[in-house]
């Protein structure tokens, strides 16, 4: 701290002694002897000087018989009026003129005195403990917030009864440690959970320190990486520093991608930045030194890029995988967000719960928050059914824009359509039933939409179950051509998920007899460097066989599905008709069609 204080002292009294030596710096002897030159001459014709108050300096100007006119400072203005009279030359002024120079040299060191203080209140508050406002040189310390009295327990997340079940065993140990210290056992040092976003990662890790009681450290895995290389890897000790003295506690690192990425991914050389928090963070998790009682949890949804050094035991022992929820967990999920809001008799969440199948939490949270909105605007005291519909649709597939003007053609073009997207809907086992059909644009650009209704959620697809959705997505092409004779750009986005469910079956899931149960699917790779230097783990014949099998599947899937439209042309005719009535029908309406 004195050090830095005694070099700015320096540096102001070497700048003061520079702004007061620069006042004298135009000062030149020479000018006074080519004056008294100029005087023995003859050829001088006036003179003016200017005197400073209270000092001898001054300023001398000359003018010379041809007009020429000359100026220089004096240190000494008695000296000048004495040379004159001594040279017998009586054609000059004296005058005196207020002085700048202690006006300057005083606001000189009133500024640079100003600026010291800043600088050592600065350099003070930058010393000071953590919770300062203003920190200048705590660019190493922990961003971590402790929480000591999180409101979130496990009762406040639903749908996840085997992960809060898995996490239970880490609260218990925070509890009573002697009780596993007595069997021999070592509870887990890492418990890092997986699983797409918005599926509830971070709710349970505040629902673990709401119910373990003990201090929770939560950063992000962002808050490590700066820009100065050594500055993450500080932070990273600082962490478990400070975890070390709230032992025993958590530690939570959420999307900890950010920062534990497998090292050696990138074009450059492997002493960057992330590299060397990375590597601290491994001798923190498990290294020379232990740190007993600290248990790190760490939430990410791209487990795949994670470096295997801090996925092996000793460092997160135990993965917990937090999945979509099914149906039966996303009743409850909507339960617990409409616990506070007045739903009308005619809700069914239940239904809701089936309609939003693939749904995370944070869709349903999201559903039931958009229905609340939209109840709240039409000035109703309760959230009607309408209120959720809308506000599934406007969750999947944007706002209905129904005041867009569209011509009758397109809309009859877009009605046969979509009838014939449902009409497969409804006769395709696997697929079905339909819950929507509108011909209404949305805001993601669509002219219409044909919701389903699934019956039960799936853990896996079956070949049968793919060759429906194929065929479900060429239905609306199938029928322009029935209707129109002509074909229309309304398909692509049906063509192009016809073409990649297609792919996948080929290239992943072994359902071509032509190719067999061979894997030539490309590894997603995010790594820049590894990117340029990909190549096909397959052959050119293998790659047009590729081809040629995804286009028979689409060939067959397209005959199949046309055939059935064509058996029930009376219903495709119907259908295009009530929806060019009406717009929108549901369920029971499209049903009644048949």
């Amino acid at each position: 701290m004195l050090m830095p204080v005694v070099f700015m002292l320096v540096v102001v009294f070497a700048m003061s002694s520079l702004l007061r030596g620069s006042s004298n710096s135009d000062t030149d002897n020479s000018n006074q002897v080519e004056l008294i030159e100029q005087l023995e001459l003859s050829a001088v014709d006036s003179v003016r000087v200017t005197q400073a108050q209270q000092v001898p300096t001054g300023r001398v100007v000359y003018t010379l018989n041809n007009g020429a006119e000359y100026a220089f400072q004096t240190p000494d203005v008695n000296e000048i009026v004495a040379m004159l009279n001594e040279h017998g030359f009586d054609h000059y002024t004296v005058s005196a003129v207020q002085s700048s120079t202690d006006w300057t040299s005083m606001l000189s060191t009133v500024l640079m005195a100003v600026t010291l203080f800043m600088l050592v209140m600065l350099l003070i508050r930058g010393n000071a403990p953590q919770g300062g406002n203003n920190r200048l040189m705590d660019f190493g310390k922990s961003r971590a917030t402790m929480v000591t009295n999180s409101k979130t327990h496990f009762d406040d997340v639903a749908g996840l009864t085997e992960e809060k079940g898995e996490l239970a065993e880490i609260v218990d140990f925070l509890k009573d440690p002697e009780k596993y210290n007595a069997m021999g056992a070592r509870i887990p040092k890492g418990v890092i959970l997986v699983g797409p976003p918005g599926t509830g990662k971070t709710m349970m890790a505040k629902a673990i320190a709401g119910e373990a009681g003990v201090p929770f450290f939560s950063i992000s895995g962002s808050d490590f990486v700066e820009m100065y290389v050594g500055v993450g890897a500080s932070r990273v000790r600082d962490l478990f520093a400070d975890a070390k003295h709230h032992a025993p506690c958590i530690v939570f690192i959420d999307e900890i991608d950010a920062v534990a990425r497998q090292r050696g991914s990138g074009m450059g050389g492997g002493h960057d930045e992330r590299e060397q928090t990375l590597n601290q963070l491994l001798v923190e998790m498990d290294g020379f030194a232990s740190n007993i009682g600290i248990i790190v949890m760490a939430a990410t949804n791209r487990v795949d890029i994670l470096d295997p050094a801090i996925l092996r035991p000793g460092r997160f022992d135990r993965r917990i995988t937090v999945n979509r929820p099914d149906v039966r967990a996303r009743e409850e999920i909507l339960q617990v967000h409409a616990k506070n809001k007045p739903l009308g008799d005619d809700v069914d969440l239940e239904r809701v719960a089936r309609t939003t199948a693939g749904f995370s939490g944070a869709d349903l949270e999201n559903l039931i928050n958009e229905a609340a909105i939209h109840a709240a605007i039409g000035n109703q005291k309760y959230i009607s059914q309408k209120d959720v519909e809308y506000a599934f649709v406007k969750i999947g597939l944007g706002t209905e824009k129904k005041s867009r003007l569209i011509s009758e053609k397109e809309k009859r073009i877009t009605a046969y359509h979509e009838s014939g997207h449902a009409i497969l809907f409804h006769l395709l086992p696997d697929v079905g039933p339909v819950h929507t059909v509108s011909i209404i644009p949305t805001g993601v650009g669509a002219a219409g939409y044909t919701m389903p209704l699934p019956e039960k959620d799936e853990m896996f697809l079956t070949r049968g179950k793919m060759m429906q959705d194929i065929m479900v997505s060429l239905g609306g092409r199938i029928a322009e051509e029935l209707i129109f004779e002509d074909v229309t750009t309304g398909a692509s986005q049906d063509i192009r998920q016809a073409t990649k469910t297609a792919r996948a079956m080929v290239t992943q899931y072994g359902m071509s007899d032509r190719i067999g149960m061979v894997s030539c699917s490309d590894d997603g790779e995010v790594y820049l460097g590894r990117d340029m230097g990909h190549t096909h783990s397959y052959g050119e014949q293998t790659a047009s066989a590729i081809d040629e099998e995804v286009k028979r599947i689409i060939d067959e899937c397209y005959g199949k599905a046309r055939a059935m439209i064509e058996e029930h042309m009376d219903v495709l005719h119907k259908c295009a008709g009530l929806l060019l009535q009406k717009e929108k029908i549901n369920q029971e309406e499209f049903e009644t069609l048949f």
